[in-house]
């Protein structure tokens, strides 16, 4: 669902903040791997610890200890969304529209399209667990696009992917109009007045699809910090983070009463506000640099997990926990799973996404 580990422009401080120049190649910021993959075994072990799959399960019960804390793992995907606002503008800054549209292209699709292969496959071969959507609609999800089409996910966990398209195409406009200070700037500005404005309209209103107001403030507030990151922080920057982080609480808070239906269980709302300040505050100090100390070269690695392990893990993990249905899965068991799933996601990188991405990425240079 998102690029990965962001990269940081050798000497960024001293460009002037009207310029947009193509720039020397960016140096990894290590420590965005090791958020992105905390985020993924966040909303797994929400997934597997505390969301009931449909076996009438009281995970609670199952899991007393693990389960007050995976409650709140949904909330990695708001991790995501705010790393992925850092990560976009940082990778893009002084490519061209058609620069941006193939890393985007290479990034999601290879392992997007082995997962939704691979999850209508095990729907299809365990039996008495969830039934694979139709030949049809597996290929209208191929697209990436089944959300507007009115077309079920064959994974309920791809509805983020939508997000970030809309993202990814509100930001290639900025690209074309060419990224600096002032820009960018006014772009998440402009992004966020019409987030405030678009906050009560109907869920079908159009415009409101493209600004998803429910979304946006992570978005915005992720670019914030990469200005932060690139020009200095000032009190301009540091007031949109600030906003954007009052601005989506109503939305996240939202989510949480959701969450009880999934759940089966009321857990205290004040946990969400002080995990998502903890994501705003971390963030914050990746952008000033104050984190820099944390380079462990092992952390590329795990960073290339973060997207398979995210499209692979619900349905596919699921599917194996319906196996040992009506009895309640073990902690070995979803131990085992999750293993499972962090090697799958290995080998789709290493196998899928390296050498696919590649041949993507000669054809698309080529138009």
């Amino acid at each position: 669902m998102l690029d990965r580990a962001g990269r940081a422009r050798s000497s960024p401080r001293q460009e002037n903040k009207d310029s947009s120049p193509a720039g020397d190649r960016p140096q990894r910021i290590l420590l965005l791997d090791a958020l992105r993959l905390i985020a993924a075994l966040a909303v797994m072990s929400y997934h597997y610890l505390a969301r009931d799959s449909g076996g009438n399960i009281d995970l609670k019960a199952q899991f007393p200890a693990a389960f007050p804390v995976a409650a709140y793992g949904w909330l990695g995907v708001q991790l995501f969304f705010l790393i992925s606002g850092f990560v976009i503008c940082m990778s893009c800054w002084g490519k061209s529209p058609k620069e941006f549209f193939v890393s985007r292209v290479v990034r999601l699709f290879p392992a997007y399209w082995f997962a939704v292969v691979a999850t209508t496959v095990t729907l299809a071969v365990i039996p008495g667990g969830a039934r694979p959507l139709p030949w049809n609609d597996v290929l209208t999800n191929l697209t990436m696009l089944q959300e507007p089409l009115g077309v079920e996910h064959v994974d309920g966990a791809y509805w983020t992917l939508f997000a970030e398209l809309r993202f990814y195409l509100l930001f290639a406009l900025l690209t074309w109009w060419g990224l600096t200070y002032r820009r960018v700037l006014l772009f998440c500005c402009v992004w966020a007045v019409a987030s405030a404005m678009y906050a009560q309209a109907p869920t079908d209103d159009p415009l409101r699809l493209l600004i998803m107001p429910d979304s946006s403030w992570y978005f915005i507030a992720g670019i914030a910090l990469y200005l932060m990151h690139r020009f200095r922080p000032n009190l301009m920057l540091s007031g949109v983070v600030l906003l954007c982080f009052a601005a989506s609480l109503p939305f996240v808070l939202t989510t949480w009463k959701n969450t009880g239906t999934y759940i089966g269980h009321t857990v205290p709302s004040w946990p969400v506000v002080v995990i998502l300040a903890a994501f705003f505050g971390v963030m914050t100090l990746v952008a000033t640099t104050n984190l820099s100390w944390i380079s462990w070269r092992w952390l590329t690695g795990a960073g290339a997990l973060t997207y398979p392990v995210y499209l692979l893990h619900q349905d596919i993990g699921r599917e194996v926990f319906s196996l040992w249905l009506p009895r309640p899965p073990s902690g070995l068991l979803v131990v085992l799973v999750a293993a499972a799933m962090l090697t799958l996601a290995w080998l789709v990188h290493r196998y899928v996404e390296r050498p696919l991405g590649r041949r993507l990425k000669q054809g698309l240079a080529q138009l």
